[in-house]
């Protein structure tokens, strides 16, 4: 028989590993794709970033929360311990940098689809878009891996 809490921290770290791997590989891509600075590329790869973004990055990120407040009370952790506490924080500022990044890779997308149709340069509004989403992508990342420390290690923080 298996162990609930065993199975439930499985699909936890499962969760994990393609919320964060979705996030590089995306970044990845589109970084790549807006370095290229052909409007077709970056219209394909927006178009599918933002797609993987909705099937993987929304799923995992909702199963997260879900399956780590089940653990804590399996576990019998206090669901205020410090270490928790900050995950949470960490949590709610990725989300915070998911979501418009998310809005702005459709910008990107539809500035990219129209340049393209037209055959022009990508406008000087694509390329601001471009830098916050560069900006927003960083503390997100960072928030995760924090994250992860937090769930290793556990410390009590105060």
């Amino acid at each position: 028989m298996i162990d609930p809490y065993q199975a439930l921290k499985w699909v936890h770290i499962l969760s994990s590993t393609i919320l964060f791997g979705t996030g590089m590989g995306t970044a990845f891509h589109m970084w790549m794709a807006h370095r290229r600075g052909d409007a077709r590329t970056i219209a394909t790869v927006a178009a599918n970033v933002v797609l993987a973004d909705w099937l993987f990055t929304l799923t995992s990120g909702i199963v997260q929360p879900v399956t780590g407040l089940a653990m804590v009370f399996m576990a019998g952790f206090s669901p205020w311990e410090s270490w928790l506490v900050v995950s949470y924080a960490l949590y709610l500022l990725a989300l915070a940098c998911w979501v418009p990044v998310v809005v702005l890779q459709m910008r990107a997308r539809d500035l990219a689809v129209a340049a393209a149709a037209r055959g022009e340069a990508l406008p000087a509004r694509y390329h601001r878009i471009m830098w916050q989403w560069f900006a927003l992508g960083w503390p997100a990342f960072i928030a995760l891996i924090v994250i992860f420390g937090l769930m290793i290690v556990k410390p009590t923080l105060w």
